[in-house]
């Protein structure tokens, strides 16, 4: 039995009274990972910005 079936399997056994917070904490949990990936491309282009502003760069990429 893979994860997915697993948390399938307990959101089952859940009582309704607490499958809204269920609920929340599968879109709190989305929300996260979507929030630390767009830190990290921030994070990425500060750092990298500084190579792709070079004239040597700007050379390299202008065919295409």
């Amino acid at each position: 039995m893979d994860k997915k079936e697993l948390v399938l399997q307990e959101i089952e056994q859940v009582p309704d009274i607490l499958l809204d917070e269920v609920l929340d904490f599968l879109r709190y949990l989305k929300t996260k990972i979507t929030s630390e990936r767009i830190e990290a491309l921030i994070t990425s282009e500060s750092s990298l910005k500084k190579d792709w502003l070079l004239p040597e760069e700007d050379i390299a990429w202008q065919n295409l």
